[in-house]
């Protein structure tokens, strides 16, 4: 269960007035000291993947291992892409494991980034997934993220947020007022009259990106006018760098276990601080009963084959394999054969669907239905069906978290 529906998550958090940390991640101490902090403050959760961060580690690689984590967490967690390039960002995500999504058009003109976001809303809800958008820009001042995130700030105005989220039909909306990415120069100006009417106007989440650097009264005002959502890495960033520099100093000979002792530590003391300001502390268990599971579905076929040799009936997996696995939502492909020479069934296929919105746009898909029909079907003959969803087996090995005297769900 922990593993949770975004946009519940987060119309929750909009309807009862506090924000969500969506905490960018580019390490495993980076993920394990955000969930120990989330743990420590019974606090909903966004693990965040930004694109522009990949450089940093290999993205197939890193997804499996922040899903695990969701998974055994005994808080609400939800799982997100940031700062997508592209529609094929967005699919790539679903497939490996995200279940919210955001690709970045915003430094796009409005007609531009309305095109690229509305597309990215109907391939992600059909995938029963929400999609934050953003409008306006927001850039970067010092460091890396103002190599990222170059030019001039934009500010969102009211009647384009009012059309953007009307033609796209986005979940959340991320509004540029003022923040900026990265170092901030000086206290940052916010425009909380701008945000007040646009949150008047939309009545959905909003989103905040670069909330380091702000006030703990301007991110109070920030959730008292409809942010739901609070962008935040750049924090992180800096207290794991100031960690291992103090490593360094206090031991020139230290491996690299010595020079990230107390990172993972440091990080997660300045994520609870941000929870704890932000509101979402000590709500995970009414989160938990008011979000539905986010669980993936499983396509099962098994059946038999007609007039064709094992040649012919491979040959038709591969395709399928590697046709029905492009498909989104579709996160794996698998195709077997039976161990038993004398089983009632040859052959079976498992297809994994991200959610249960999956199976009727699976079903519909001209790509699933052409090779249904030009080479399935053709050689299938008695088989059977089932889309079902895997009912969770509580073993008894305790979890990390247990053995620290944790509340395991």
């Amino acid at each position: 269960m922990p593993l949770v529906d975004m946009k519940d998550m987060l119309q929750h958090a909009y309807d009862h007035g506090y924000a969500v940390g969506a905490l960018d991640l580019v390490s495993l101490e980076f993920l394990e000291g955000i969930l120990a902090a989330a743990e420590r403050a019974r606090a909903p959760v966004i693990l965040s993947l930004a694109e522009s961060h990949f450089e940093y580690f290999d993205f197939e690689l890193m997804l499996p291992a922040v899903e695990a984590a969701a998974k055994r967490a005994s808080v609400p967690v939800a799982i997100h892409l940031d700062h997508g390039a592209s529609i094929e960002s967005a699919v790539r995500a679903i497939k490996s494991g995200c279940n919210g999504v955001m690709v970045d058009a915003s430094h796009t003109d409005f007609g531009e980034n309305v095109r690229v976001t509305k597309r990215v809303v109907e391939t992600a809800h059909a995938c029963g997934m929400p999609v934050e958008g953003e409008l306006g820009y927001v850039p970067g001042v010092e460091g890396e993220d103002a190599e990222r995130h170059p030019g001039e700030v934009a500010y969102t105005t009211l009647a384009e947020a009012k059309a953007y989220v009307e033609r796209t039909g986005v979940d959340f909306l991320a509004v540029s007022i003022g923040t900026v990415h990265g170092h901030m120069k000086g206290k940052p100006k916010l425009d909380y009259q701008r945000l007040k009417q646009i949150n008047e106007a939309l009545a959905i989440p909003l989103v905040i990106h670069g909330g380091s650097g702000l006030s703990d009264d301007q991110f109070r005002r920030l959730i008292t006018n409809g942010v739901a959502k609070i962008n935040y890495f750049t924090a992180l960033a800096d207290v794991a760098g100031t960690c291992i520099r103090a490593n360094a100093r206090a031991d020139r000979t230290s491996s690299y276990t010595g020079l990230m002792k107390n990172v993972q530590e440091a990080i997660s003391a300045e994520v609870e601080s941000r929870m704890r300001l932000w509101g979402s502390a000590g709500r995970a268990a009414e989160v938990l009963t008011r979000c539905r599971s986010w669980m993936p579905v499983e396509h099962l076929i098994i059946y038999n084959v007609e007039d064709a040799d094992e040649t012919r009936v491979e040959i038709m997996m591969a395709e399928g394999r590697r046709v029905l696995g492009g498909i989104p939502g579709v996160r794996e492909v698998v195709t077997g054969k039976a161990v038993q020479q004398d089983a009632k069934y040859r052959y079976t296929w498992l297809v994994r669907f991200c959610h249960p919105a999956v199976i009727d746009n699976y079903r519909r898909h001209p790509d699933h239905v052409a090779f249904a029909d030009r080479m399935f079907r053709p050689l299938a003959g008695e088989r059977i069906s089932i889309d079902f969803q895997t009912v969770e087996t509580i073993f008894s090995v305790r979890s990390h978290h247990d053995m620290a005297g944790g509340e395991r769900r």
